[in-house]
């Protein structure tokens, strides 16, 4: 089946198909991303041939690319995976997530989003501008594609935890100028995914590789303060579940635990499991053979208490 791309914001005149490509911008191009030298690459880091384990970077036209189950229920999920904000890693945190939701029915929209980095005017905001657009322009295609507005839920894993960490806080923070009528709808998820998440920029906390992408080398107080998703969390933040193992050599586990805090304390409905062994980047099939192999699980019922799953 060959893969259809649409512009952003257009409507197609039937639900969406699995390999549809959704261009979240008009023109494709993301806004201050017009002169960046970036280059659309994807890189195989594997030696194992039958163990894919590819990179995406040069990212100038962020997109979505669907994932339909056979009886969609109308909820969706968009899912970014991680890469330290300098790479979107393509095989451990993506299609497996398609694989997981699409028998409970539902849509999976696998984001690729801009990187920091990369050459873009104000390039500390350019992931937080795509998560933002990328929730209007799937709500306001919602009828069209058969999902329901108010079931979209948005999935982060590691760099891209804070990302969805900082969309659940900050949804209705200004990061870009309204290019068209979707960005009149709320940018806020109904709920939130997060995978290992980095969430505070604070240097005891942060995973610095990732700080490093965003921010720079040096950031400023203010700047700590100002992209440290914890810090920010209202009572207005979506309901959110959060998995993390103990054992997490690159992103300090205390992330994690600051955001559910705040959540608790903002009133908040949120889980966090927190699971002895799994280190980093364990996603699904990384995480075999071990206790946090069973978050998937743990995850769907959470879905289905709160009414985004079918029981």
């Amino acid at each position: 089946m060959a893969a259809s791309m649409m512009a952003a914001g257009s409507v197609c005149a039937a639900p969406l198909k699995t390999r549809d490509v959704i261009e979240i911008w008009p023109g494709g191009v993301g806004p201050g991303s017009e002169k960046s030298p970036a280059q659309l690459t994807v890189t195989e880091r594997s030696k194992v041939a039958y163990w894919p384990d590819r990179i995406v970077t040069g990212i100038t036209r962020p997109n979505l690319t669907a994932f339909v189950p056979d009886k969609p229920s109308g909820t969706a999920v968009i899912v970014a995976p991680g890469g330290a904000y300098s790479r979107i890693v393509l095989d451990k945190e993506a299609a497996e997530m398609a694989r997981w939701l699409n028998p409970y029915g539902v849509t999976v929209l696998l984001m690729q989003y801009r990187l920091p980095a990369e050459g873009h005017v104000d390039g500390k905001d350019v992931p937080l501008q795509d998560a933002q657009r990328a929730i209007r322009v799937v709500r306001q295609n919602a009828g069209e594609w058969g999902l329901q507005p108010d079931r979209i839920g948005f999935l982060g894993a590691s760099a891209a935890g804070h990302m969805a960490a900082s969309l659940g806080a900050q949804f209705a923070k200004k990061v870009y100028e309204p290019v068209d009528a979707a960005d009149s709808l709320s940018a806020r998820p109904d709920f939130l995914l997060l995978l290992y998440p980095v969430v505070s920029m604070d240097d005891k906390l942060t995973h610095l590789e990732s700080r490093t992408n965003l921010l720079g080398k040096d950031p400023s107080p203010d700047l700590i303060r100002d992209y440290s998703a914890d810090l920010h969390v209202t009572k207005e933040a979506p309901p959110t579940f959060i998995v993390v193992a103990k054992d997490d050599p690159v992103v300090p586990p205390e992330n994690s635990m600051h955001y559910h805090d705040a959540l608790q304390k903002a009133g908040v409905s949120s889980e966090l499991h927190t699971f002895a062994e799994g280190g980093h980047g364990f996603g699904i099939r990384d995480a075999r053979q071990l206790p946090v192999s069973d978050w998937p699980n743990l995850a769907a019922a959470w879905m289905k208490a709160k009414g985004y799953i079918k029981q």
